[in-house]
């Protein structure tokens, strides 16, 4: 600054005032301000004069210097607790030590030691922005150990925390070629799994590699609109998109799964209930750890569906946004090949190459919906109309007043173990020995076929089925009609009057409020016949102990009426293993006696490693079934004995094959000719075997039938 200038009133650290006014000589030249000077270059420069001859001495003179020193010192002090804040711990202690140092001595008048003071300071604020500079120096400017130190630091962390060990960003910069390896890898196992739910079959039958050659015109259209579509409408259609086809691939396996236990497609609107009672299945066969495992696995199944289908069509949206153009001509492409495959009608494998099976799904399953909601609605007011519903007790089945009646369904007995190479042998046999049998103890019978509402599973379908004389094939129609004032045919027998009725359900667990649309006075779950043996899986006790109870608890209890029995047999109850046998009727005792038979028989599991040995086990259930029932008849049957006993359904695909009838055997048995003489028009066949060629009816159709045949005379209800 101009010597002749007034310097500002400072005060030092110290706490002394400077004020002076410098004489102004003619032979004085003003000394320049001081250029600014770049942080490298400061540490070569000084606070003193430039000119030699300038004066140095005089109190004056130190006075002024002392005060441009202070006024520095001020400043840099400001500087350095702004840079203190943001530098490393060391580098605050340190710089702390040297700024405490330097600010006593600062008060000292001597000029040289002011000088020293000033160059110890510049050399100071000279290293701070060289450390700076060190610090954030570019990578092409750095030494290469201080890089190679940087890149230890960053593995092994900071103060802060340590950082993480794997960074994709990094990984993919130092291993260039295995990271494009692997998001080809990634990106077209992605567009796999798409095509794959796209094209994917519901039919385990139709699990072939033809199906999935085909190209999906949902991926083509799905192509355009991630394509087309900005960053953030493509993610979250994407994302909606990815779950949607994640669904789409359950409800496929879905009905995978329920058309080969059930022999139909799963309904989405009535056929979550039944999930309950599979679980419960499961535990009844495996035990509750393993029903537990598998209901776990289902659930870890469908999230990691859900997750990776989304995950999938987010990454191929991703792909063809940053090679727009090529996903573009690519689409274009396959888009006319897909049209020219659907015009010449291109197959490969007996199979269409140009599919829209999703699309046809889709509306497939809406139809379904639309379908059951209206099926609600009409069957409503089908189960009100009844042929029967307003006729008399007294015009009911007079033709068999007097008679014991027991209706009896054989769990899953259906025409493929009549009729399959494998099972038939035996069955076939059994029949005919348990014929001859029955005929030297005096009863005879006539068999023929119905078609069953159900199939593999769902039995309480079969069995309102076949009592309401209704077609009840699924859960709505059942809760409708049992609800319902409909006459099932049980139901028949207590309006006459004439008759007690009882019920023998060893499968029935826990509250059956059905009893009373059946028309029984008392009904005997599995808790309630004093069973105390093992359990055979899910059949809670073996036919012949089931049988045995009856006759003990109610069969051979004398009465003043007869007695009609509806008694369902669980021992061919999936899946057939353990399978019980035949003991001495007199050594049943309390069931303890199967506790051996039980242990020495296959696991549940067993059947489920081969469908050859589902077959054998479900022929020998059969066999066990039809034995244990027939040798009752002849034991405690009479003549005003009256049996009729059916399948509820077939047996499941595993066991009856992809395309077999749902047609169950249906058998009448009685020692009174007239019994039977009243069903000669039937065409049914002598014996319990029916014939090949035998009537076929729905089964839906039995109750008028046999109404009918029996006397009863029709006075419609509902009308």
């Amino acid at each position: 600054m101009p010597l002749n200038t007034r310097a500002p009133q400072t005060t030092s650290k110290a706490g002394a005032a400077t004020d002076g006014i410098l004489p102004a000589e003619e032979d004085e030249r003003p000394v320049p301000e001081a250029e600014p000077v770049a942080p490298d270059e400061s540490a070569d420069r000084t606070t003193e004069p430039d000119d030699e001859d300038a004066p140095t001495a005089g109190n004056e003179v130190a006075e002024t210097e002392a005060a441009e020193t202070e006024t520095a010192k001020a400043e840099a002090a400001e500087t350095e607790a702004a840079e203190t804040e943001t530098a490393k711990p060391e580098a605050a202690e340190t710089e702390a030590a040297e700024t405490e140092t330097a600010e006593p001595e600062a008060a000292k008048p001597e000029t040289a030691e002011t000088e020293t003071e000033e160059a110890e300071a510049a050399e100071t604020e000279t290293a701070k922005p060289e450390a700076a500079e060190t610090e954030t120096a570019e990578p092409e400017t750095a030494e290469p150990e201080a890089a190679e130190n940087k890149a230890a630091e960053d593995r092994a962390g900071t103060a802060d925390g340590p950082r993480p060990r794997f960074r994709p960003r990094t990984w993919r910069a130092d291993h260039p070629l295995a990271a494009r390896v692997l998001g080809i890898t990634v990106t077209v196992l992605a567009g796999v799994l798409v095509v794959v739910s796209l094209v994917m079959p519901n039919r385990l039958a139709s699990f072939r590699p033809a199906m999935f050659t085909r190209i999906p015109v949902e991926a083509l259209i799905g192509g355009v609109v991630l394509t087309a579509l900005p960053r953030r409408p493509r993610l979250v259609v994407a994302w909606v998109g990815g779950v949607a086809l994640g669904v789409q691939t359950m409800l496929n396996l879905l009905d995978a799964g329920f058309y080969q236990y059930l022999g139909r497609d799963f309904n989405a609107v009535l056929d979550w209930p039944l999930l309950s009672d599979a679980y419960s299945y499961l535990q009844d066969t495996l035990g509750g750890a393993g029903a537990l495992g598998v209901l776990l696995a289902a659930v870890a199944i469908v999230l990691v569906v859900l997750a990776v289908s989304a995950l999938s069509v987010v990454r191929l949206g991703n792909v063809m946004a940053r090679h727009r153009s090529t996903s573009t001509r690519t689409v274009l492409v396959l888009s006319m090949v897909w049209m020219t495959c659907t015009v010449l009608g291109l197959q490969f494998g007996g199979v269409s190459l140009a599919a829209e099976r999703t699309v046809t799904m889709l509306k497939a399953r809406s139809d379904l919906i639309r379908q059951t909601i209206r099926d609600e609605r009409d069957f409503a007011n089908t189960a009100k109309v009844d042929a029967f519903g307003a006729t008399p007790g007294s015009q009911l089945v007079p033709d068999l007043r007097g008679k014991d009646m027991i209706f009896t369904f054989i769990e899953s007995y259906g025409r493929s173990a009549i009729e399959d190479p494998v099972m038939a042998p035996g069955v076939d046999k059994t029949l005919d020995s348990s014929t001859q049998a029955l005929a030297k103890a005096g009863f005879h019978a006539k068999s023929g076929w119905l078609t069953s509402a159900t199939y593999g599973g769902s039995s309480w379908l079969g069995h309102s089925t076949f009592l309401s004389g209704l077609w009840i094939d699924n859960q709505n129609r059942y809760r409708t009609v049992t609800t319902s004032d409909h006459l099932s045919l049980t139901k028949v027998f207590k309006k006459t009057g004439a008759w007690d009725t009882v019920g023998i359900m060893p499968g029935v667990q826990k509250g059956w409020p059905e009893q009373k649309y059946y028309g029984l006075d008392k009904v005997y779950n599995a808790f309630e016949m004093g069973y105390k043996g093992p359990k055979f899986s899910w059949s809670t006790m073996p036919d012949q102990y089931a049988l045995e109870a009856f006759q003990r608890l109610e069969h051979g209890r004398k009465r003043d009426k007869p007695l009609m029995s509806e008694i369902i047999l669980t021992s061919s109850h999936t899946p057939w293993a353990p399978i019980p046998k035949m003991v001495g009727w007199n050594q049943l005792g309390d069931g303890s006696v199967f506790d051996a038979i039980q242990k020495a028989g296959n696991k549940p599991d067993y059947t489920y490693t081969s469908d050859t040995h589902s077959k054998e086990e479900y022929g020998k259930s059969v066999q066990y079934s039809v034995t244990a029932l027939t040798q009752f008849l002849e034991r405690y049957g009479n003549d005003d004995t009256v049996l009729v006993f059916l399948g509820d359904h077939q047996a499941n695909a595993h066991v009856s094959g992809n395309h077999a009838s749902h047609d169950v055997p249906c058998a009448i048995v009685a020692k009174d000719p007239k019994v039977l003489d009243r069903i000669a028009s039937w065409g049914w066949t002598d014996g319990l075997r029916p014939a090949h060629n035998a009537p076929v009816w729905k089964m839906s159709s039995f109750r008028d039938r046999f109404l009918t045949a029996y006397g009863s005379t029709p006075h419609p209800a509902g009308d």
